[in-house]
């Protein structure tokens, strides 16, 4: 037994699940499975068109990419599992496979609200100082920006997981959720768990709201160059270059606050679970769809890669 294990009289989890209504585990099921099939395509989708296409290999699709890769991984983290579960009942997920899964969704959620902030940074040099854009945002500033933000994420979840799994779990093995996440493990906890719950209150709250600030302060900056552009085409124009990021960011913010930034004797684990499977499975999914269909770059990325495949075809059967 590892040293994790020691502390601990639990081997392994119990996860509830979604609900445990027989009649709806199989619509779920093919629910998820299609959820994940779009989310796995599309993030995929994305990465594979930036890297292929050279008109995309600019700093605002460098960060999509590394954004994509992280919603990859954020959904392959969690839904497989919850989709075994719903298909089998194989609902025990073992002492170090739930801290595995959670090292995995807190390093991946950090990281996505890091990277979003470096996209805002980056969408206040191409409009508030477009003369000196290209010196700004070099490979090696996008490099740095997306290593810290990868950074940032696993230091961080490797902090929370060293917490949390430092703690003994002796009441229940039963974890009121779909996955492994902090506020149903910390309920099953007999240790005093008022600091645990302080420390990661701190953490999430700088690894939050310092991420926000960047973008807020960037878009006060934004909305103020945009005010002083004459021409309201120009305006919408330069906005336009935006929307796409101010949704993601607004999906992903207002659930995480929804989710973390309230007191544990206010959660309500179903609650809980309905704005998990957003954050956890839909954010991943709706994201390259939202890059997608108001993006005129990924648009056409997209159609000379579906022309491209038509012309191979075509001499193939020629």
């Amino acid at each position: 037994m590892t040293s994790m294990e020691n502390r601990s009289q639990v081997n392994e989890f119990i996860l509830t699940g979604l609900t445990d209504a027989p009649e709806l585990q199989v619509p779920l099921f093919i629910m998820f499975t299609l959820i994940y099939l779009i989310s796995l395509l599309g993030n995929l989708g994305i990465v594979a068109l930036i890297s292929l296409d050279s008109c995309l290999h600019t700093p605002m699709y460098f960060f999509l990419r590394n954004l994509s890769l992280v919603d990859f991984g954020y959904s392959s983290t969690i839904t497989p599992k919850v989709m075994a579960g719903l298909l089998r009942g194989d609902k025990v997920i073992s002492y170090n496979g739930c801290a595995t899964q959670l090292f995995f969704i807190g390093a991946f959620a950090v990281t996505e609200s890091y990277l979003l902030a470096s996209m805002a940074y980056d969408r206040h040099a191409a409009i508030c100082k477009p003369l000196h854009y290209t010196t700004t945002m070099t490979s090696s500033v996008c490099t740095y920006l997306a290593s810290g933000a990868y950074i940032c994420g696993f230091l961080t979840s490797s902090i929370v997981i060293g917490n949390m799994f430092s703690l003994s779990f002796c009441r229940s093995n039963i974890v009121h959720h779909f996955f492994c996440d902090i506020p149903p493990l910390l309920v099953l906890s007999c240790s005093d768990i008022h600091i645990t719950e302080l420390e990661f209150f701190i953490l999430g709250s700088l690894n939050v709201f310092f991420p926000f600030l960047v973008i807020f302060t960037s878009y006060l900056l934004i909305f103020n160059t945009l005010l002083k552009i004459r021409s309201a085409e120009g305006r919408k124009k330069a906005f336009s270059t935006c929307v796409s990021h101010l949704t993601a960011v607004s999906i992903f913010y207002g659930t995480i606050t929804f989710m973390y930034f309230q007191p544990s004797s206010s959660h309500s684990m179903d609650i809980d679970k309905i704005a998990s499977v957003f954050y956890t499975m839909v954010i991943p999914m709706l994201n390259p769809l939202v890059y997608s269909v108001r993006n005129k770059d990924v648009k056409n990325a997209f159609r000379k890669a579906v022309r491209g495949q038509g012309h191979q075809l075509d001499h193939l059967f020629s």
